[in-house]
């Protein structure tokens, strides 16, 4: 019988604090920086289960960047 080792980005973040952190390192690893990136303060505040993530405001750079990136992760699609 093979044994599976999982992985801290094979399984779904525990919490939206952890989530928000591996976005950012995930974002950060391709070259983008979302400095409003965070928990929404309205349903984290509230230990909501499913919180929302705030990707906050970024500037035209930015967006451009992102775009490029989830392009190349299709194939240029």
């Amino acid at each position: 019988m093979d044994t599976v080792k999982v992985t801290d980005g094979d399984r779904p973040a525990r919490t939206a604090e952890e989530a928000v952190e591996r976005l950012r390192a995930a974002l950060r690893d391709v070259g983008i920086v979302l400095p409003s990136l965070r928990v929404d303060p309205v349903t984290g505040a509230q230990g909501h289960p499913y919180a929302l993530i705030d990707l906050g405001r970024c500037n035209l750079g930015v967006a451009s960047r992102l775009a490029a990136v989830l392009r190349d992760r299709q194939g240029g699609a």
